[in-house]
């Protein structure tokens, strides 16, 4: 009997799971209530507040089943043994976009993740995860960058962690366009070739690094006594000449 209930808590769990990319995905995540939530997976409130304590541990819950996109690319990017780090970051945002185009239930939640989450205070974790998340990602796409260049795949001089960023948010942009516009283009079949416009652009005109000009100083002393010079000289000469005219 035990075991019995214990797989009905687990697929009640799962249809609560179902509801919450369902109506998350469709309302946002702001504007929607676990009860909510509740009346769509067609189980009592009771149910909902059993299994998750907020919305934000819905929403981790929900995040948790899938596997996202990225984070399928970027366990094997910064593998220091690899022989070109370029071609493996190649590969794995191809895969990363391959991924995501195949599976409907990432979308789905891509989609609830990037375009439907409003980040108000009760979401404030969630919000704060993302953005470790990101960083991590935009993290290990640098490290990849910085072995190309010991490699010699990329000159000395790369801003690795701007050539990072430039990445993350290239295929970023086409998933979110993916998830937006599924219907526009194929992206399981334009992902290689959309990839190789980056690295092959990142190849021949990688950002370099800025060296940033010393500002001229602007201290108080002699810099201003100076300055204050030839306007007491003007003024001394102006006096004398006044008192040079006859009466």
């Amino acid at each position: 009997m035990a075991r019995k209930t214990r797989e009905e808590a687990l697929a009640t769990r799962e249809q609560l799971l179902d509801a919450a990319e369902r109506v998350f995905r469709s309302r946002g995540v702001g504007h929607t209530s676990l009860a909510e939530v509740a009346d769509e997976a067609g189980v009592t409130r009771g149910a909902i507040y059993w299994h998750f304590r907020s919305k934000a541990e819905l929403f981790k819950a929900m995040v948790e089943r899938v596997e996202m996109p990225m984070d399928a690319a970027l366990e094997a990017l910064t593998d220091a043994a690899q022989q070109d780090p370029l071609g493996r970051a190649r590969d794995l945002a191809v895969r990363a976009l391959l991924h995501l185009a195949a599976s409907e239930r990432t979308r789905a939640v891509f989609d609830v993740v990037f375009l439907r989450c409003e980040y108000t205070a009760e979401l404030l974790p969630v919000q704060e995860q993302h953005l470790r998340d990101r960083e991590q990602c935009i993290g290990q796409c640098a490290a990849a960058f910085r072995l190309a260049v010991k490699k010699g795949q990329l000159p000395a001089d790369t801003d690795v962690e701007l050539a990072a960023r430039g990445l993350y948010a290239f295929i970023g942009g086409l998933m979110r366009d993916a998830c937006e516009a599924p219907g526009d283009y194929d992206l399981g079949a334009s992902a290689p070739s959309l990839v190789d416009l980056f690295f092959e652009g990142l190849k021949r005109t990688a950002p370099r690094k800025v060296t940033r000009r010393a500002l001229p100083k602007t201290g108080s002393g002699p810099r201003r006594r100076n300055s204050e010079q030839p306007a007491r000289a003007t003024a001394a000469k102006r006096n004398q000449s006044k008192r040079k005219r006859p009466a």
